[in-house]
């Protein structure tokens, strides 16, 4: 089972998002990343093996990220096949928990419309699903490509050019966390409340086939 957190809010995102990550270690994990949207793109940061042994975590500044720990499932375990994947353009980058049952029939699909693939997951299709749908508002989007998937799956996403985080889920949990700090409200969304429950008590549980905008 993988984890997946989100953050945000008016502080900087990655050490919220390490600790959360850390809370999560309970799940195991053999590969891990950050998606992190700064001013003008989305930093990419993601490895194999421990991310509390990278001594040098590049500072990026960031009020909205997405982090993700893994179990391999489809593909093996490689820098490549750790979340988040972002789509050829690198604005849209997703994480998520789940097996997409039908991603081999989706992915034949895409690749006969010209789409090129970095991964062997079946993650990386859901962003160029999206990219799919551009003319349409980014959680429009997303809500249509999250109707072509099979199976238990819950999906964070962001976008270059939103300061907005996108969760859906059916089937895999999906909690939020909502937080008063300093007069404004910061939001952490993860696939468990342990991941931020020692920032904030107030938690919405996510139904299945909901889908939820943070901004």
């Amino acid at each position: 089972m993988c984890g997946i957190l989100g953050y945000l809010g008016n502080r900087e995102s990655v050490p919220i998002l390490q600790k959360g990550l850390k809370n999560l270690n309970y799940r195991g994990y053999d590969s891990w990343g950050f998606g992190l949207k700064s001013k003008d793109k989305i930093e990419i940061i993601k490895d194999v093996g421990d991310f509390e042994e990278l001594k040098d975590f590049p500072r990026i500044e960031s009020n909205c990220g997405i982090s993700h720990t893994r179990w391999a499932t489809t593909g093996k375990v490689s820098k490549e096949n750790a979340h988040p994947h972002t789509n050829e353009d690198n604005k849209i980058a997703v994480v998520h928990n789940g097996i997409i049952e039908n991603f081999q029939e989706l992915k034949e699909e895409l690749l006969k419309r010209g789409h090129k693939f970095k991964s062997e997951t079946d993650t990386e299709i859901i962003c160029h699903l999206i990219e799919e749908y551009s003319n349409f508002e980014f959680p429009e989007a997303i809500r249509k490509v999250f109707l072509k998937l099979r199976g238990r799956n819950t999906v964070l996403a962001i976008h270059q050019d939103y300061n907005y985080l996108v969760g859906v889920k059916s089937g895999s949990p999906l909690t939020i966390g909502i937080k008063n700090n300093k007069g404004r409200e910061e939001y952490f969304i993860a696939s468990d409340s342990r991941a931020f429950i020692h920032e904030t008590n107030k938690v919405i549980f996510l139904d299945d086939n909901e889908l939820v905008v943070l901004k």
